[in-house]
């Protein structure tokens, strides 16, 4: 159902970008190896989340390379598993092979990471969201934001068009917390939510007084996130509560009281560990030795 939101015109644009980033000009690999056609096998080596599919057949289409896919996008596996055969000239196979790596151990890596926080909130019962965060891989962005889908995590804003965050930099050159507020609310109409940073309550409660959307707690510790976010919820039910800064899945429990609407996360797509795979010429094609860097 993700990859039915992603416009296949920015995925061949991505895909092409990406094939003339690693080969430039000359390929003097494809060279060697010529047109022969052949099949390869891509493994998934790591225990995870599978993700990246769509990203991965633009790159195939744009080589005129076909595609089986034996798992599923969003499946968990565990490792060594046959995730997809791919066959067509061998020259292109391997103009395909690092770009198709580099995509699906990152965005399995995203989706994993945001399928194991999403499920330690769930088995503690919290009702709230998980949320992504806005600090993507420059030009990586949309494969980020789309893994945190696949992985269950809402993706937050994607860019700074898809809601009005005013942080503590708009405030200070707009005057007031208030006076920001009616500017975006100008320039926004009905259509976007506006959403606050706010370092302490007393700037939460100005922000809720302004008729903001959305306010954030921003690096709040625990226990002065659960008063904060109790003290908003009595005097302005209507507004969300997020809470952000250093949220990791170690910590993110302390943070899910009632009061909170919104756990936002950095450390899902930001620095997050990524997963082994590996693309192999397919046994069945005689050259079994392929399979050793599999060990």
């Amino acid at each position: 159902m993700c990859e039915n939101v992603l416009h296949p015109l920015r995925l061949q644009n991505l895909a092409r970008e990406w094939l003339l980033e690693d080969t430039s000009n000359f390929d003097f690999g494809g060279g060697v190896v010529g047109d022969q056609r052949c099949e390869f096998t891509i493994y998934m080596k790591s225990p995870g989340v599978l993700a990246g599919i769509p990203f991965v057949n633009a790159i195939f289409a744009e080589l005129n390379l076909q595609v089986t896919w034996l798992q599923k996008e969003g499946d968990r596996l565990r490792p060594i598993t046959e995730v997809a055969k791919v066959s067509g000239p061998s020259k292109n196979l391997l103009l395909a092979e690092r770009i198709v790596l580099n995509v699906l151990c990152r965005a399995s890596g995203v989706a994993t990471a945001a399928a194991r926080m999403t499920n330690i909130i769930q088995k503690a019962g919290w009702r709230g969201t998980i949320a992504g965060s806005r600090k993507t891989t420059p030009g990586f962005r949309m494969v980020e934001k789309y893994a945190l889908m696949v992985g269950g995590v809402d993706m937050h804003r994607y860019d700074l068009s898809s809601m009005i965050m005013l942080k503590d930099n708009h405030i200070t050159l707009s005057g007031s917390i208030d006076q920001a507020i009616k500017k975006a609310r100008q320039l926004s109409g009905f259509t976007l939510k506006i959403e606050v940073e706010c370092r302490s309550l007393a700037e939460a409660q100005e922000a809720c007084q302004a008729n903001c959307d959305v306010v954030m707690l921003d690096n709040f510790e625990p226990e002065e996130c659960k008063r904060a976010a109790l003290t908003l919820k009595l005097q302005y039910p209507n507004v969300l509560v997020e809470v952000s800064g250093s949220i990791t899945e170690e910590n993110v429990l302390l943070y899910a009281n009632p009061w909170t609407d919104i756990l936002s996360s950095s450390s899902l797509i930001q620095g997050y560990p990524t997963l082994d795979f590996s693309m192999k010429v397919s046994p069945a094609r005689g050259i079994a030795h392929s399979l050793d860097c599999l060990d």
